[in-house]
């Protein structure tokens, strides 16, 4: 009913009641209301709202809020009696699906209540200026003539009929806002993340809370298990089972957040809520409700498991939590506002129009600015493939987003200690985190990758798993790389030495110039120049041994800080480990891949003609790697890998340095190294 109140149609006439005398009039509206009402005008003052009394014309006609507020029984039995037959006609003689009705009917419901609720904030501070300013202009109400300063303001304490043109105008802005605003779009990502049947992208961390939450929940159910007996268990079990759905590997169909039943439950409960509290004037956040009702029937349908349930309980911890920092802050700065125009009204009505624009523009800037970042960042790509081939030019982007992101981020970190830039260090320390955070995401995707495969596939995830491992292997390298060197400039520690930056610029310069051949080859798919960077990596590695015997030997007769030397072995240390990883990478690629085996990737159906050809072309390759030679075998690769990593020299060998666990931190001694 708020939605109709304050008006035009809240007032329009739907019946007339009565006609006749006045003294009739009276006795109607007593005996109407079951009421004793002494005079006509005591009857006309106590149900403005609900009826329309004309005493020259003797007759009482009902209002449509009048209509609604007092037949409210009838029309919801009546509602009940034909909604119920209409859903039975629909369902059994047309085999419709009632849900999407229902779904199509909350969704209105839904926008009603929003718009009874939001829409009337939303113009009450523009119609209360607007009509304070026609009560100003009008001379039946200024008849005085006064000025702006001592005019009162008595007419805003009545209530106001709102113009229809301003809610229409107030209902688009609010409707293109919805639909174009990433802001609002962000806010319903997060409902449906939250909310969502299936695995998705957790945005929230868990903590304390909802670890406890958690706990608190496992302990009941393990209670209820006790108390509850089986064939109970059994039949609640049965009520949540879902539907097997069929869908293509292509992964063209994509599942929705929740179902129809959900949907049309989180619609019309979320409705009623508003409806019912707006009606009785209480104040209520809108959004807020909805996505409580949400959040609430998704914990009923059992959205949230044990994969899940930490990071969707901590979401709605911190959205609840945000909602009531926010509204603690608007209050907080409102009685500062009000206490500076106190103050000063002249002076200090400027300054903070001036600052609440100058807040709005800001806000804005920074926004488009983080979203314009946001949309040029590099991303790395889930795998879809279904063959070692397939996955090989699959991932291709990926390695060369990883090289380029790499190679950026130890330049940086170099380029951080060169300079003693601790913001420079800073933001590595965040790139190279988001970095092994999308790795991270990757790796969680491996049991679906590999639920995709067929059969004939399996080999496509060992690839695919070891590739994970070294990119894994890389992003902790950078990573020690870019802590000791943030730490090391944080701790305000003495600077590096001239020779040293000019020895790890040279280590820095081979490295970028591998990356970027590395990187030119997976940008072209030109997987033979892989073997040419191969063969090339004993001078890479020779660089860095050599600089780590350089340093060994200024340590023993001019080096004076430990913590530089520290530094020093860490870097060219962990350097030699990203190589390795590195490599590594490039010999997996080396070896799996086969230029005469067309890449293969998940097809929803394959006729036999195709089966054929691929089965052609795989007797085909088949023969190809029994007619290689032996050198050109992956096992005669590997014993000269072996090989080469026999004649290493003593301190080049993983043993001769600590492990990752075990590494020295930056602010140890450096005895270990010496």
């Amino acid at each position: 009913m708020k939605g109709i109140k304050g008006t035009n149609y809240a007032k329009s006439i739907v019946d007339v009641l009565y006609t006749g005398s006045a003294d009739g009039l009276l006795a109607w509206g007593n005996e109407y209301f079951g009421a004793s009402y002494e005079t006509v005008k005591e009857l006309a003052k106590e149900n403005k709202n609900f009826i329309k009394v004309d005493t020259n014309a003797g007759s009482a006609s009902i209002t449509l809020r009048g209509f609604l507020e007092i037949y409210v029984l009838p029309i919801v039995g009546l509602s009940l009696v034909f909604w119920s037959l209409l859903s039975y006609v629909l369902t059994n003689f047309f085999k419709t699906n009632i849900y999407k009705l229902i779904i199509v009917v909350g969704t209105f419901a839904l926008a009603l209540a929003f718009a009874g609720n939001d829409l009337v904030n939303f113009i009450g501070p523009s119609t209360g200026a607007y009509q304070a300013y026609l009560d100003f202009i009008d001379p039946t109400v200024n008849t005085l003539g006064l000025s702006a300063d001592n005019f009162p303001m008595d007419s805003l304490g009545k209530k106001v009929t709102t113009p229809t043109f301003l809610l229409v105008a107030a209902g688009l802005i609010m409707v293109v806002t919805l639909w174009f605003s990433t802001k609002a779009k962000n806010v319903v990502k997060t409902s449906l993340d939250l909310s969502s049947q299936g695995e998705t992208k957790e945005r929230f961390q868990p903590n304390f809370l909802s670890r406890g939450f958690v706990r608190m929940a496992l302990a009941m159910s393990k209670m209820t298990s006790y108390i509850l007996p089986e064939s109970w268990q059994a039949k609640i079990e049965k009520q949540f089972e879902t539907p097997v759905i069929t869908l293509t590997k292509d992964k063209t169909y994509e599942m929705p957040a929740f179902d129809m039943v959900r949907a049309a439950v989180n619609l019309m409960v979320a409705a009623v809520l508003i409806s019912f509290a707006t009606s009785l004037g209480l104040p209520l956040s809108t959004t807020y409700v909805t996505f409580m009702v949400a959040m609430g029937t998704s914990l009923a349908d059992r959205a949230w498991g044990a994969e899940s349930a930490v990071y969707r309980v901590a979401g709605v911890l911190n959205v609840i939590g945000g909602w009531f920092f926010t509204a603690l802050s608007a209050f907080t700065a409102a009685g500062l506002v009000a206490y500076l125009l106190n103050l000063n009204l002249k002076v200090m009505f400027p300054i903070l129009l001036v600052v609440a624009i100058g807040l709005l523009v800001r806000s804005t800037i920074v926004y488009n600015k983080k979203s314009k970042e946001s949309k040029a960042e590099d991303h790395l790509n889930k795998a879809e493939s279904s063959s070692v081939q397939g996955v090989i030019h699959e991932s291709a982007d990926n390695i060369a987003n990883v090289v380029k992101r790499g190679n950026r981020i130890y330049t940086n970190a170099i380029n951080g200690l060169a300079k003693q830039d601790l913001a420079m260090l800073k933001k590595n320390k965040k790139n190279i985190v988001k970095l092994s955070t999308e790795i991270d995401e990757l790796r969680d995707n491996i049991f679906y990758f590999i639920k995709n495969l067929d059969e004939s596939s399996l080999g496509a995830s060992d690839f695919y798993i070891n590739i994970l491992g070294y990119l894994q292997d890389m992003t902790q390298s950078l990573e020690y790389i870019s802590k000791v060197s943030h730490k090391h400039v944080n701790n305000n520690h003495k600077k590096l030495k001239f020779n040293q930056i000019k020895e790890l610029k040279q280590v820095d310069e081979a490295l970028e110039d591998l990356f970027n051949k590395t990187k030119i080859a997976f940008d072209s798919r030109s997987f033979e120049q892989i073997g040419d960077i191969l063969n090339n990596k004993k001078q890479v590695f020779d660089l860095v041994s050599q600089k780590i015997q350089v340093q060994v030997a200024r340590t023993r007769t001019e080096e004076s800080s430990p913590k530089n030397t520290t530094l020093y072995f860490s870097l060219l240390l962990e350097t030699k480990d990203l190589l390795n990883a590195t490599m590594n990478l490039l010999e997996e690629y080396h070896n799996a891949h086969d230029a005469t085996v067309k890449p293969a990737t998940i097809a929803v159906e394959e006729d036999t003609t195709t089966q054929e050809v691929l089965k052609e072309k795989t007797k085909e390759v088949k023969t190809t790697e029994v007619e290689k030679p032996v050198s050109d075998t992956p096992e005669a690769k590997t014993k000269e890998v072996k090989t080469t990593e026999v004649e290493k020299p003593i301190s080049d060998t993983p043993e001769a340095k600590p492990t990752k666990e075990s590494k020295p931190d930056a602010d140890e001694a450096s005895s270990k190294e010496e």
